[in-house]
């Protein structure tokens, strides 16, 4: 049987912790970032955990990651 084809947008877009759980980046931090406050700014910091409705989408992209 061959091997599942990874999406590879997916793979550059989220990671594996150690408890297996999938993070992402938060979106709006690329241009236009003058117009943001300072708070707002550090709390786009980071990344985030990725909420249970998304899950199975991403497992399903990236069939590698999660063993």
């Amino acid at each position: 049987m061959p091997k599942m084809k990874t999406n590879r947008s997916a793979y550059k877009k989220f990671r594996v912790n150690a408890k297996g759980k999938f993070r992402h980046s938060r979106s709006n931090r690329s241009h236009n970032t003058a117009k943001r406050a300072p708070k707002r700014m550090r709390q786009l910091r980071g990344l985030e955990e990725l909420t249970f409705t998304h899950v199975r989408a991403v497992k399903r992209m990236l069939p590698y990651a999660c063993k």
